[in-house]
């Protein structure tokens, strides 16, 4: 899987699109056969943006099920859940979806993380 996004390839084949006919050309099937599978395999374009001490949480917590983590954070008092696990209670949604995912967007930098197969 590489790092385009759909809008990426979508992008990519307009642009081959324009090229075509500027040029007297067509884009055939196998082209656009080309440009639909790079598009089922391309990330989404809606990737979850979260900081980067909470993808590293869920690189190091990515064994445990979901519930349990969300479960164990809801049992420590909020004076005592510190900047990256307050983020994941109060950012729940988000989190959940680079979890579930396990490709996000790091806040800081734009990078693409991907979690390695487990």
């Amino acid at each position: 899987m590489s790092n385009e996004t759909k809008q990426d390839v979508f992008e990519d084949a307009v642009d081959a699109l324009a090229d075509a006919q500027a040029s007297g050309g067509n884009v055939g099937h196998q082209d656009a056969n080309l440009f639909v599978a790079e598009y089922e395999n391309a990330l989404p374009d809606d990737l979850p943006v979260i900081p980067k001490e909470v993808g590293k949480y869920i690189k190091s917590n990515r064994t445990e099920p979901l519930g349990k983590v969300f479960w164990h954070l809801g049992c420590i008092s909020a004076a005592f859940l510190g900047s990256t696990r307050s983020y994941i209670v109060d950012h729940s949604e988000v989190f959940a979806y680079a979890w579930l995912l396990g490709v996000w967007r790091v806040e800081e930098t734009g990078e693409i993380v991907k979690l390695e197969e487990l």
